[in-house]
């Protein structure tokens, strides 16, 4: 293992931000991982680890190590007649892990494809999209305590998924590095296409006999339409949460706004769509020097050219303090902030 010193963390966020690690390596094998650790722990230097670096924000330079994980491989772990369960490495793309999965026919994760990232990401973020999360796919995960380096095996119960949220961005945040994901997908795909506007998009391509592959390109087309690629306008993709709230907030709101889009979220409880609250704030399209507001979809901070992350930080908080004077709603960041 390699570790080299002031190296430009430009290349792994998808932001595109110019902020420089102290320290930095890349990690392919577990004994990589185990070796990081071990030297981070040696020299008293916290360990930040990366995957595709697509829902970070970068704000400043990253004292201590940085390890860039690239555990890749797909491999068979157990099948049935009905089911397949995959052993993916943490390092692997999650795109070209839902087109390995399509090309072989096993369903569960077309809704999500084009979502940026590693697969390691998927379970700490619990990700999800039109009508799917991962927790719906999840079989376990194992990870590395940086602390003891200890092997350690998650199902689960004991990944605590919330909402675009797992217990590793909780009470474990910082302690475990994600190795390896095992998901369970099935030999008989069962469409998901009801959330969104997904149907729409079939019948506007002309789709009349559902497969994984038309599923697929629909959601691709989808958020094409509407999302920045980052490689060409650094993005981390939605920036906040959709907040759910108590039904009495929505009333409130519908009162002076009844166009405002709901759904059900639990007993008593809605979903409000972040990016619409915003939008009806005055966001959408906001550009200041370097650094704006999409102006396709306005959950989406961007990176004209130029900014830096303290930056995109204030807006992000100048967005939540406007959303919640105006509508009484408290935006978080789905964003990791470093």
């Amino acid at each position: 293992m390699t570790i080299d010193s002031r190296v430009s963390l430009k290349p792994y966020n998808s932001f595109g931000l110019d902020v420089q690690a102290e320290f930095f390596t890349m990690a392919k094998s577990v004994d990589d991982v185990m070796e990081a650790a071990a030297y981070g722990s040696r020299k008293g230097l916290p360990l930040l680890v990366l995957g595709g670096g697509s829902n970070v924000l970068l704000r400043d330079r990253v004292n201590g190590l940085v390890m860039v994980n690239r555990i890749t491989g797909i491999e068979l772990a157990h099948e049935d007649e009905h089911q397949v369960w995959l052993r993916v490495g943490a390092g692997e793309n999650w795109h070209s892990f839902v087109e390995h999965c399509i090309a072989k026919g096993y369903a569960g994760v077309e809704n999500l494809a084009l979502i940026p990232g590693c697969v390691g990401a998927s379970p700490m973020q619990n990700i999800g999209a039109y009508g799917v999360e991962i927790n719906s796919v999840f079989e376990q995960l194992e990870a590395i305590h940086l602390a003891t380096g200890q092997r350690q095996i998650f199902d689960c119960e004991a990944c605590q998924f919330g909402y675009r949220e797992s217990v590793f961005k909780r009470s474990l945040k910082g302690q475990y590095v994600i190795t390896h994901v095992t998901y369970r997908l099935s030999k008989t795909p069962s469409f998901n296409v009801s959330y969104g506007a997904i149907t729409q998009e079939l019948e506007r391509m002309g789709i009349t006999d559902l497969s994984l592959r038309a599923v697929a390109d629909a959601v691709m087309a989808i958020r094409r339409s509407k999302l920045p690629d980052p490689a060409v306008l650094g993005n981390a993709g939605s920036f906040f949460k959709n907040p759910v709230v108590g039904k009495e907030v929505l009333d409130r709101i519908a009162a002076f706004r009844p166009d405002v889009p709901s759904y059900p979220a639990g007993v008593n409880e809605v979903k409000l769509a972040a990016g619409w609250l915003i939008e009806q704030a005055g966001w959408k399209g906001y550009r200041s020097n370097g650094c704006g507001v999409h102006d396709r979809q306005a959950l989406v901070l961007v990176n004209h050219g130029g900014a830096t992350g303290d930056e995109l930080y204030a807006l992000s908080s100048r967005i939540i303090d406007d959303v919640q004077a105006k509508f009484g709603v408290l935006l978080e960041r789905e964003v990791n902030i470093i």
